[in-house]
């Protein structure tokens, strides 16, 4: 079994087969998914998607992308709209300054008020992190002093050192199909150093299609490739690196009910 811990699902990219698209996800061995929210006024259309399907859950939360547009947005909603049952985290949140999509001043306000509602819920912070390692460790070392909250860094494509950092705060790393790029040599290193029982994998579908299906559209059924190679680098087996990715996930998103 594998979990999809990080898709897209409302994209436009898939609305017109996603019935298919979940269908060759379970054929793969993708058997829950979570499809991940990054607009709170968005929210309804999210949640209709998980509602239809068992296999799928969802998040509640706003893209730094998208911070400059939601910056009203309250940890008191985010709160609410989690009571959901199909919701099982907050987020995606975070920082991008790849991308100048949203102020630094913005995205740090959005960020600051996801970490007060995972803070409340316990329910795991979906982090969003690119070239941004510097503000993000401080930031996350400074909210942890506040108050616990779990948090995963999902689609790692950051230094060794917000890895460490992350995993001494206590967080989860997330791989996705970057890790199976030809020149991700560097990121497979820090995977191979990473604990077993902190990992998990993604698709960020219709995203960053892992090898060899990179470039053209990607879909949950293509996690098993990136779990594959994420046992290479741990010298472990595929069914090895399936299993606890998916115990991590349980453990990490424990909203979800555990698996018959």
């Amino acid at each position: 079994m594998l979990v999809d811990s990080h898709c897209h699902l409302d994209f436009p990219d898939f609305a017109e087969e996603r019935d298919q698209i979940i269908e060759r996800a379970h054929e793969a061995g993708v058997k829950l998914m979570v499809t991940i929210c990054t607009r709170v006024r968005k929210f309804e259309q999210i949640k209709e998607i998980a509602e239809a399907y068992d296999s799928v859950y969802c998040s509640v939360g706003t893209h730094p992308h998208q911070a400059g547009e939601e910056t009203d947005v309250t940890a008191e909603e985010l709160i609410e709209l989690s009571k959901h049952p199909k919701v099982v985290a907050i987020g995606e949140a975070g920082l991008d300054y790849f991308y100048d999509n949203a102020s630094p001043e913005d995205q740090e306000k959005v960020l600051r008020t996801h970490i007060k509602a995972a803070r409340e819920t316990q329910l795991p912070l979906v982090i969003h992190s690119r070239d941004a390692d510097d503000d993000m460790m401080s930031i996350l070392e400074e909210e942890m002093k506040v108050g616990a909250f779990p948090a995963l860094l999902h689609c790692f494509s950051s230094g060794k050192e917000l890895a460490m950092k992350g995993l001494e705060l206590g967080l989860y790393v997330s791989f996705s199909g970057i890790l199976t790029f030809k020149r991700s040599t560097e990121l497979r290193e820090i995977a191979a150093e990473l604990p077993m029982d902190r990992l998990l994998v993604e698709t960020d579908a219709p995203y960053l299609a892992p090898q060899p299906w990179r470039g053209k559209r990607n879909e949950p059924a293509y996690v098993a490739h990136t779990n594959k190679v994420l046992a290479e680098a741990l010298g472990v087996s595929e069914e090895q690196m399936a299993d606890a990715t998916t115990q991590n996930f349980l453990r990490l998103f424990s909203k979800v009910p555990q698996p018959a």
